[in-house]
């Protein structure tokens, strides 16, 4: 489980001075996601990224519609520098550090989004019917909302192979307990789309049916990707949280054990692993304030 408070401290940070990595691991998945945002965003007005990391997602959108004014917010300090830093000398882009839940009520917030999407930025909610009804009052009516999360552990092995590395169970038990329980918020807090249908149609939006996107989730590339991608999963991910777990005494076999599956998958000067991922569309319903 990610909190709120940990995005804007140390989780934050490290997703800032790791972001070229973040991004280099879901690139892949960019080029559908990418493509679903564009189609579903209007040609002007205002567009709203939630969880906009270092910005990648909210500069692809900028390209597709150069005349649409697009603000990216995220709980991270460290990440909204980052991503100001990198749309410096860019029309229509801005970044601000905010808790998305509380924008509409900050000073200087004035009108309605006709936009809105995430890069796996909306898993972490506490109460996640009232995270989105949140986002649906910064929406006009009938907006359109994108965003992508994960799919089942079970989809995604990069997790399921360094959860039973760190764990010693087999690889079918070690799944995170949350893709089989309550909603828990974390990475793969959506990978039930039932789940993900009832949260959003309670929180008054429309929603579509989801798209599953298989891809490459790419951990290292270079002359020595191995060594990057354990760099990567130490750092980066809910595969990070639990090595940091580790006991000191026991922390030298897994990571060895981890490196020996990360040299398996290196191909070619990169280190990927097949992932999955949903794409949502939905809308504001037009019949809810």
């Amino acid at each position: 489980m990610t909190e709120a408070i940990e995005w804007q401290g140390r989780v934050g940070n490290v997703w800032a001075e790791e972001w070229r990595l973040t991004d280099m691991s879901f690139a892949a998945l960019a080029k559908s996601l990418d493509a679903a945002i564009a189609a579903a965003a209007p040609e002007r007005g205002q567009a709203l990224d939630i969880g906009c990391g270092a910005g990648v997602t909210t500069f692809a959108l900028a390209g597709a519609r150069p005349y649409l004014d697009i603000l990216g917010v995220d709980l991270s300090e460290r990440l909204v520098a980052v991503a100001t830093e990198r749309g410096e000398g860019k029309e229509h882009v801005a970044f601000r550090a905010v808790d998305v839940a509380r924008l509409a009520d900050e000073p200087g917030q004035t009108g309605r989004f006709d936009f809105a999407f995430s890069r796996h930025g909306v898993m972490f909610f506490a109460d996640p019917v009232a995270g989105f009804r949140n986002i649906r009052r910064l929406l006009r009516p009938g907006a359109a909302l994108v965003f992508s999360c994960f799919a089942d552990p079970a989809r995604n092995p990069w997790v399921t192979r360094i959860t039973s590395i760190a764990t010693g169970e087999e690889s079918a038990n070690a799944s995170p307990a949350q893709a089989d329980a309550a909603y828990v918020p974390g990475p793969f807090a959506f990978a039930d789309p039932a789940l993900v249908r009832d949260v959003l149609s309670q929180a008054g939006f429309i929603p579509g049916a989801p798209q599953l996107i298989d891809y490459a989730y790419r951990a290292g590339e270079g002359p020595d990707a191995a060594a990057q991608a354990l760099h990567f999963f130490q750092r980066i991910g809910p595969a990070a949280r639990m090595l940091a777990t580790i006991e000191p005494d026991a922390r030298p076999a897994i990571l060895q054990r981890l490196a020996a599956l990360l040299a398996e998958h290196a191909r070619d000067g990169v280190v990927e692993f097949p992932a999955s991922a949903w794409i949502w569309t939905a809308r504001a319903d037009e019949g809810r304030s």
